[in-house]
């Protein structure tokens, strides 16, 4: 496995004067992601932002500061999310988050009991990759309804202007994902939702009356002390037992419609952790183990269900970043994440994330649900899976059929319905069917032998 010589190695503790800069690299790649799924579920960007930091402190300190992993908010779970907050609220869709994390944690102690192969063969490439194209395209009319019509209006009222901001914001995030480099190449987000909100300031449809709002309070402060005090501005959590009763909110109909969407995440995870794996040049499947790693996520996303935020997930425009700059080090890891539990508490950040208009949310999610389908069908070219098979293309079919169209099974009040019985059908095919080696593909990308059991010592600075 060929790797590059380290930077900053994985323990090593980075300079004062680079530290924050460095940090501060990695805050900028996940800002964009991060704050797009709460403004999409209707959860608080500050809460995210908050859950986000707290979250990647947690999973440093699970799998003993060995992975320098961030984690952010996950688009897998945004339709889940959308859903349930529609039918049980947002303290429904925190129940379903935190079961989730619940779940992550039996599939570590599997991992632990039984090993890997196991969880390879259960989600193969040929369920996995038509489940993530199902997600992005069951999300495609949510960007396309952005981008088009009027926001809080109780029927669809179409704006040109919407339109025209959210094409511009588009426009600008493919610019940027294809002419820039380096670390500038990692955020087009950033730079598209950036782009794009100067954009709508002309076109005179940002409301900035927040933003407003928290400059009067700032401005009319009596003393120094006092504008620090209006500075910072407590995040609109959702707690348990505080803000509800988890026990008058639960129920196994939100518990089984979120977890089929934890198995794809668990995958996804996994497939994160070869890459970064090869991008490090050490085995984290191996040492400390994607046990341990699995348990850091699903106590991420326990955290962040205990705050109101999204669920969270490893995010690799971070890991990007680690393979441009060489530096593995999970004190810079840490720092952006201690940043970014900052950010989360200053009213001005919160005031400006709510400002921006659903018309370059929705320019930035048309890019961003298609990259997550077609990441779907790169899993079944990258896996070589032969679509000529006939147990490959009916698995396939069935699940992109049955997710897209929204077929739904329902007995009683237990409801499983759209992207998670596409799940759930393509798992029981794979597993009825004969001829399961067929489902693997010939490629490597999910197999855990690809990862070399050789060490490398990357602990060291260059």
């Amino acid at each position: 496995m060929k790797t590059h010589q380290a930077v900053l190695g994985i323990r090593d503790i980075p300079e004062k004067h680079k530290w924050l800069v460095l940090s501060l690299q990695h805050l900028f790649a996940m800002f964009g992601a991060t704050i797009l799924v709460p403004f999409l579920t209707g959860l608080s960007p500050a809460v995210a932002l908050v859950s986000s930091g707290a979250g990647t402190l947690a999973y440093l300190m699970i799998t003993r500061g060995k992975i320098p992993a961030y984690l952010g908010s996950s688009f897998a779970f945004i339709y889940p999310i959308s859903v349930v907050s529609e039918s049980s609220g947002v303290a429904g869709a925190m129940m379903g988050s935190f079961f989730a994390g619940l779940f992550y944690g039996l599939i570590a102690l599997l991992i632990s009991m039984f090993g890997l192969n196991w969880l390879m063969k259960l989600l193969p490439p040929v369920v996995v990759g038509p489940v993530i194209i199902v997600i992005g395209l069951g999300l495609a009319s949510t960007a396309v309804e952005m981008a088009m019509y009027l926001p809080n209006q109780e029927e669809n009222v179409y704006s040109l202007t919407h339109l025209i901001v959210a094409l511009v914001t588009l426009g600008i995030t493919i610019v940027a994902s294809i002419f820039f480099r380096g670390f500038f190449s990692l955020v087009p987000i950033l730079f598209g939702i950036v782009g794009g909100y100067i954009f709508a300031l002309t076109q005179g449809v940002v409301d900035t009356s927040g933003i407003q709002a928290e400059w009067t309070t700032l401005a009319s402060s009596g003393s120094f002390i006092g504008f620090f005090g209006n500075l910072f501005q407590m995040p609109e959590f959702v707690i348990p037992f505080v803000d509800f009763s988890p026990f008058e909110v639960f129920s196994w109909k939100i518990a089984l419609y979120m977890l089929p969407f934890a198995l794809v995440t668990i995958t996804e995870h996994t497939g994160d952790q070869m890459v970064l794996s090869k991008v490090v040049g050490k085995n984290f499947l191996k040492e400390p183990g994607l046990n341990f790693s699995i348990l850091g996520d699903g106590v991420a996303t326990m955290i962040a269900s205990m705050l109101g935020g999204p669920p969270n997930t490893t995010y690799g425009e971070n890991i990007g970043v680690l393979a441009i700059t060489r530096v593995y080090s999970v004190f810079v890891i840490a720092g952006a994440a201690v940043i970014a539990i900052f950010f989360g508490f200053i009213g001005m950040i919160t005031a400006l994330i709510s400002s921006i208009p659903s018309a370059v949310m929705g320019g930035v999610s048309i890019l961003l649900f298609g990259i997550i389908a077609s990441s779907g069908l790169r899993m079944l070219i990258d896996n070589q899976v032969d679509l000529g098979e006939k147990r490959n293309l009916i698995i396939s079919s069935v699940i992109l059929v049955i997710g897209v169209g929204g077929a739904m099974i329902k007995v009683g009040d237990v409801e499983v319905a759209g992207m998670a019985l596409a799940a759930i059908v393509g798992v029981v095919l794979n597993l009825i069917l004969p001829g399961q080696d067929k489902s693997q593909g010939n490629g490597n990308m999910f197999k855990v032998s690809d990862i070399s059991t050789e060490e490398k010592n990357n602990d060291g600075a260059a």
